[in-house]
């Protein structure tokens, strides 16, 4: 599982445009060891991205909803 290990996840990224949950790249971080100067670079660095990714969940369910209540083509 991706969630465990940083280097598949980010081959996912690469091939796929997969964004890792933030719980799962936080459990990534904790279990990397860093220098305390790395660590906090780090930590700012996931709250940026934490802050993104709820802006970007709000912007996807926006759409989602609409394509939801949007009637399908027919084939």
């Amino acid at each position: 599982m991706y969630h465990y290990d940083a280097k598949i996840a980010l081959e996912e990224l690469q091939e796929e445009a997969l964004l890792p949950h933030p719980v799962k790249l936080r459990d990534m971080s904790l279990r990397t060891q860093l220098g305390p100067q790395d660590a906090q670079l780090l930590n700012h660095d996931f709250q940026d991205y934490l802050a993104r990714f709820g802006d970007l969940q709000k912007v996807a369910r926006g759409i989602l909803e609409k394509i939801a209540a949007g009637q399908r083509k027919s084939s």
